[in-house]
């Protein structure tokens, strides 16, 4: 494994790029932050919410007075600032779309209904929990990955509803492109969302490929992204609104959230395997699938986390490289236990399929422990 010099991102990630000086494309994209226009962006956001203004959903009534856009939220820190300021700022109508998991939290429930509360229609998009369940089963065995299903749905239930409700905007939060270095010769690192259905995940969001192993066609009609041909005919555009805001960061997010009534996480940091309380709070199962992340990669979202914070100046590449070696990988046995409940197994049986995806090229046994090879440092 090697590291970017700037932050703590590895080359396992995939579609990460360095560039000659061994920089990872987010950190590359941080230090020319300062040189971006940004009354461009700004004014490239006006012309689009006019876009929206003008395109409005026109479903209600004849004279227009529908939704100017779609807000995909979940009620945690993104998603509460992402509506607030689209509302407030902008001045857009917006409806809130939720994709609900069956076992959401109860801080996810609260959080969501103190978004509500803001002043909001919420449509809220809940999957068949049979089906959901034997999803993350069979992704679980086949791929490691708990979660892979849901981010299907997640994305696709955000265009699906634009489309029957003729709206013509659709806003993410962040591109992971431009703050991860995720895949950037796919996404792109513009303000255009509408390719994060092609990245590492989703593969374009085929529902096909979801069939299986008790899970019919049919199971899987909500999972299946739109086509390319049905988005261009409804004339939607979707957009990352972390493009085009120059203090956008998780941090910042966050504290605008809370002060808005946000509640976040009160576990111990080490069974989260995170560096921040903020993160991952409708859904426990989240939490489980970055360990399983670490397994396979090498890192998981502590590593993300810090480096986010090494970006913003908020900490040092050094104290980076501390709190990665002490909370990146773990996972508290309790969230475990809950996700084997969830679909019926024993802990047993969940270390033997999470095992059989540790990554042998990146990891050795040293004492009877495993580790990395080529470590951070």
């Amino acid at each position: 494994m090697k590291y970017c010099k700037k932050c703590v991102q590895p080359d396992t990630r995939p579609g990460i790029t360095f560039d000659s000086e061994g920089v990872c494309h987010a950190c590359g994209y941080a230090e020319k932050k300062d040189q971006i226009d940004w009354e461009a962006r700004e004014r490239e956001l006006k012309d689009l919410v006019e876009w929206a203004k003008r395109n409005r959903s026109k479903f209600m009534s004849p004279d227009g007075n529908g939704y100017d856009c779609i807000v995909g939220v979940s009620g945690g820190k993104d998603s509460t600032f992402q509506a607030l300021y689209a509302r407030d700022v902008l001045g857009l109508h917006c409806l809130l779309v939720n994709y609900s998991p069956s076992d959401i939290t109860e801080i996810g429930k609260h959080n969501m209904d103190n978004l509500r509360k803001q002043g909001f229609d919420v449509l809220k998009f809940q999957v068949n929990p049979k089906v959901e369940k034997q999803l993350a089963k069979n992704f679980f065995f086949k791929h490691g990955n708990i979660y892979k299903a849901a981010e299907y749905v997640l994305y696709a239930t955000v265009i699906r509803a634009a489309l029957a409700y003729k709206i013509p905007l659709v806003i993410l939060g962040e591109n992971p492109a431009i703050y991860q270095g995720d895949e950037v010769n796919i996404i792109g690192d513009g303000g255009n969302a509408l390719k994060v259905i092609d990245h590492n995940t989703t593969a374009g969001g085929r529902a096909r490929d979801l069939v299986g192993d008790g899970v019919s066609s049919e199971d899987v009609v909500s999972y299946q992204w739109p086509s390319k041909d049905e988005i261009e005919q409804a004339g939607v555009k979707a957009i990352f609104l972390g493009y085009y805001i120059k203090d956008w960061s998780s941090y910042n997010n966050a504290q605008f959230s809370i002060a808005h009534g946000m509640k976040v996480r009160t576990d111990d940091l080490h069974d989260l395997g995170r560096t921040k309380n903020y993160q991952a709070l409708d859904c426990n199962a989240v939490i489980v699938n970055q360990m399983l992340k670490y397994l396979k990669f090498g890192f998981g979202n502590a590593t993300d986390e810090v480096n986010w914070d090494i970006r913003e100046g908020k900490i040092t590449r050094e104290e980076g490289v501390k709190r990665v070696h002490e909370y990146d990988g773990k996972c508290g046995p309790q969230f475990i236990k809950e996700f084997c409940d969830l679909i019926d197994i024993s802990p047993a049986e969940f270390w033997k399929v999470a095992e059989s995806y540790r990554n042998k090229d990146i990891f050795e046994k040293v004492g009877g422990e495993w580790r990395l090879k080529e470590p951070l440092k």
